[in-house]
């Protein structure tokens, strides 16, 4: 586990699973009380300072408490978290959903974007190679969280939706081998979009490049929405082969 003791991954996976609930800086007197980590709050405390130290962690300057770093969350997604398996109901459901749209590749993905916002109450958003065009739904969800109370966040989420030329950039740049990837707003380099995060998969369809995936805050749920996303990369996939 990189370069962190066995005590460190517990206080990190704490902290993050903290703030994903609750979007609040996360002390270590909260981790004492809440994890039952079986060791002292000094110590957590100390860990939590050298968590700090090697980038794990960052202290917002109006708080006592700690939220995690894109690298955290990175590590969280990769190595951290437990998915939460699909139930068959809900696969079933998400299938029927676009099983209809299968003989038109653009309907079905314009249909899965709508689908994946309604189930992470996030942005949905689709994206094709060919001919530049996203489909996009969900702006609504964005607004119940507290990372978008801030106007400046908000505008630069929708103005990144209406530049394809943004999302094809992102899409297109390689994030490495794994089937979702995640792209934290610290990696696009705007300070509107730090609070935000973009996680996608990716796949050839009638020989299309084509991208699938939510945008929402930092704090998704990740353990939902990467199985969820696994599994429409490999619906989607075997419904649409390339010809």
């Amino acid at each position: 586990m990189v370069d962190l003791t066995s005590r460190q991954v517990q206080i990190l996976k704490a902290v993050i699973e903290e703030y994903l609930e609750t979007a609040e800086p996360v002390g270590s007197d909260t981790i004492d009380k809440k994890y039952n980590l079986g060791v002292s709050p000094a110590t957590i405390r100390n860990e939590m300072v050298n968590l700090s130290e090697q980038g794990y962690l960052k202290q917002p300057h109006t708080s006592a408490g700690r939220i995690p770093t894109a690298t955290a969350l990175k590590l969280y997604v990769k190595e951290l978290m437990n998915k939460k398996n699909l139930s068959v109901a809900d696969e079933v459901s998400m299938k029927e959903r676009i099983w209809e749209t299968k003989d038109d590749l653009n309907t079905l993905l314009q249909e899965s974007a709508k689908v994946l916002a309604e189930r992470t109450k996030s942005i949905g958003i689709a994206f094709t190679d060919d001919n530049k065009h996203a489909y996009h739904a969900g702006y609504a969800h964005i607004l119940d969280a507290p990372e978008f109370f801030d106007l400046d966040v908000t505008r630069t989420v929708l103005s990144l939706l209406e530049e394809t030329r943004q999302l094809d950039t992102i899409f297109n740049k390689v994030w490495g081998d794994d089937v979702v990837h995640l792209v934290l707003g610290e990696d696009l380099g705007n300070v509107y979009l730090e609070p935000v995060s973009i996680m996608f998969t990716d796949f050839t369809c009638a020989n299309r490049h084509c991208s699938l995936g939510v945008i929402g805050p930092s704090r998704l749920n990740y353990q939902r929405v990467v199985p969820m996303l696994e599994y429409f990369h490999d619906l989607i996939t075997s419904v649409i082969p390339n010809k």
